[in-house]
């Protein structure tokens, strides 16, 4: 139950971060390019990738399971789902899973695209059923 906690409040924490940094670039650099989004992906990948180095077994630091969920599946996963892809992805590469790193950054592209095409597919025409 404390890491089902952990991971709601880190999560709750990461989507606040998300939705304030996304909104502070977008101010700054203008939204005709998604800037905000782009900065919250790379920026959580790069969080995540030092807790995730900074909490392995040849890390430096070593963290409760409950440290590491409110971090990384919370806060970071709140922030960007983005972060969890990259880390698993580089996971597999560095496992030597070349193919399988590389099918789910094929996979994970191509199959998002058509989820979020689909989804706003259904979205529209369940619009043209209400009308």
């Amino acid at each position: 139950m404390v890491q089902l906690l952990c991971v709601f409040v880190g999560g709750g924490l990461g989507a606040l971060l998300r939705w304030w940094i996304s909104g502070w670039v977008a101010e700054r650099v203008g939204e005709t390019f998604p800037w905000g989004t782009l900065v919250v992906n790379v920026t959580g990948c790069i969080v995540v990738g030092f807790l995730a180095g900074l909490f392995a077994p040849e890390g430096r630091w070593w963290a409760t399971p409950e440290v590491r969920q409110f971090l990384i599946l919370g806060v970071c996963g709140g922030y960007t789902t983005f972060s969890s892809f990259s880390l698993q992805t580089l996971n597999l590469l560095q496992d030597g899973q070349w193919l399988a790193g590389l099918a789910n950054v094929g996979l994970s592209v191509v199959l998002c695209m058509v989820g979020v095409w689909l989804g706003h597919w259904l979205g529209l025409w369940t619009q043209t059923l209400r009308s």
